[in-house]
């Protein structure tokens, strides 16, 4: 009788817990490979900053979003410390304040709101409300990705058209591409 509940015990185990945002397949969380001190957001509500949707750990808690200030729209500006290919991104948020149009530029660096409709983006996405609820990422236009700097990320408006766009998370995948680091190389010294 003892073996038939040690036995019972072991099969009702829980099963292990999967991540709630798989990762594309051959491609990699592109969160460490960022450079956090050229990271910035224009037109954010300093009480919401980018950290909340872009940092791990931050990201998924749902509680915390980055917020658009004076309207709906916001400028975001992501550096890598290497050069990167991206394959896909994850935009959460909420139903109604979610973002809905979303620009995309590749290597754009000083990028303001004055300028942003004077370059063609890499790519737009149009997204509704089910994706964002749904948390999964929206494969891009990967030729379009191949030598990644940095992403420059307009929020053009949000689902309802209110006054504040609101992003729970914002996820990048892809690989990184190898390079050579200039500041690792020696001079050799003829003799």
């Amino acid at each position: 009788m003892a073996a038939t509940n040690a036995a019972a015990a072991t099969t009702a185990a829980p099963a292990p817990t999967v991540p709630a945002t798989p990762v594309p397949r051959g491609q990699v969380d592109l969160v460490d490979f960022i450079d956090w001190s050229g990271v910035e957001c224009l037109n954010h509500d300093p009480s919401h900053s980018i950290v909340n949707a872009l940092k791990q750990g931050y990201r998924d808690d749902e509680g915390l979003y980055v917020a658009s200030d004076s309207d709906e729209q916001l400028l975001i500006h992501i550096p890598f410390m290497q050069v990167v290919k991206l394959h896909s991104a994850l935009f959460k948020g909420p139903e109604e304040e979610g973002p809905k149009t979303i620009k995309l530029f590749c290597n754009k660096e000083h990028m303001g709101f004055s300028n942003v409709n004077d370059y063609p983006p890499s790519d737009s996405l149009d997204l509704s409300s089910n994706h964002l609820a749904e948390s999964k990422p929206v494969q891009l236009k990967y030729v379009k990705f191949q030598n990644v700097r940095s992403l420059t990320i307009f929020i053009e408006d949000n689902q309802s058209g209110s006054d504040v766009s609101k992003i729970q998370k914002i996820a990048l995948y892809g690989t990184t591409v190898d390079t050579t680091n200039m500041k690792d190389l020696k001079k050799i010294e003829e003799h």
